[in-house]
């Protein structure tokens, strides 16, 4: 045999620790831990604390259904995706705030519990997650409910929007998103030919995204030429010669419209800044239009069946009722005639 295969001392497996090693082992681990939690920013730590409690809480609303309460060191595959659900159906948390909250969990449960949390539990949590961050309903819980634009707003934006094909683009863009009760990615995925007119209005399909079924609305004509999603939408196309494919896109500095989608993020950007160029007194973002028409349809008198089936909400979606509540709050109030 040659020395080439023979293996070097430093390449043999080393030798079982005896008792000392291991202790002095323990001990820098154990002085570690101390060290990092001593240099961990106070607000981390608090904010551990409380989606620690908000476990216990899961777990005290788990024990009610079932009759059998888990212990808090059970963080497995199953319990962390039911604390993910729970969290977005019962505490209409923010996607944000859950994959923080799911953090403290482990963190904590291994810190100040020992125990380890598997990582098929933590990469399951996060797969049930993943969806929840491409919803804006949810995505708008974390930025507080989206200001719902007006009709009056929407002339204050129509009255202030620039000259020639960006201009027209912009309105027939913004009007849409509120005729329709888009969400951004579906404003973005319109396609011509999925939009006809007709002679009492437009039929649209809106396209499904991320998971969610197509549907198909109507959007009639508006009493005011200036914030009729039918005319700003005609008066768009033929300036701009579409025919085909996307029915918004993007244009250049000199005035050549592109063949491709916008991405939702632009269709956000394209409102917010025609809403500051307006001077409106809130900031309006890609949901105001969604949330927009759903308050001031049900303020019309419109049934929430057919409001539900423009803007595509579930039957049972949080943010739709809350929209509803909101609309509701002036009409037949408690304190109305009430003999003050």
């Amino acid at each position: 045999m040659t020395d080439a295969l023979v293996p070097r001392q430093s390449d043999a497996a080393p030798a079982a620790y005896d008792p000392a090693t291991l202790a002095v082992l323990a001990a820098m681990e154990e002085a570690a831990e101390k060290h990092l939690d001593a240099i961990r920013p106070h607000n981390t730590k608090r904010g551990y604390a409380n989606d620690w409690k908000l476990w216990e809480e899961f777990h005290q609303w788990l024990a009610e259904r079932t009759g059998h309460p888990l212990a808090l060191t059970d963080v497995t595959k199953g319990t962390l995706v039911g604390f993910v659900v729970w969290l977005d159906t019962i505490k209409l948390a923010a996607p944000t705030s859950i994959d923080r909250r799911i953090t403290g969990v482990t963190v904590t449960a291994r810190r100040e519990h020992g125990v380890e949390v598997p990582k098929e539990a933590t990469v399951a949590a996060r797969q049930a997650l993943k969806p929840l961050k491409a919803d804006e309903d949810r995505i708008a819980r974390g930025r507080g409910q989206a200001a719902a634009a007006t009709p009056q707003q929407l002339q204050q934006m129509s009255a202030a929007v620039p000259e020639g094909l960006t201009g027209l683009r912009d309105r027939a863009l913004w009007l849409m998103a509120f005729g329709i009760a888009g969400r951004s990615a579906e404003v973005a995925a319109l396609r011509v030919d999925g939009i006809t007119l007709h002679s009492k209005g437009l039929k649209i399909r809106v396209p499904g995204v991320k998971g969610r079924p197509a549907r198909e609305v109507v959007v009639m004509y508006g009493k005011n030429p200036d914030t009729c999603p039918v005319r700003a939408w005609s008066t768009w196309k033929a300036a701009g010669g579409i025919t085909a494919g996307a029915a918004f896109r993007a244009i250049d500095v000199w005035g050549n419209i592109g063949d491709r989608h916008l991405s939702a993020e632009a269709v956000r950007e394209i409102i917010a800044r025609n809403a500051e160029r307006a001077g409106i007194a809130v900031r309006l973002t890609g949901h105001s239009m969604r949330a927009g028409f759903i308050t001031t349809s049900r303020v019309a008198g419109k049934r929430e069946e057919k409001i539900r089936a423009q803007s595509g909400h579930a039957e049972n979606s949080p943010a739709f009722w809350g929209y509803i509540r909101e609309a509701d709050k002036w009409t037949d109030a408690a304190s109305e005639d009430i003999g003050l």
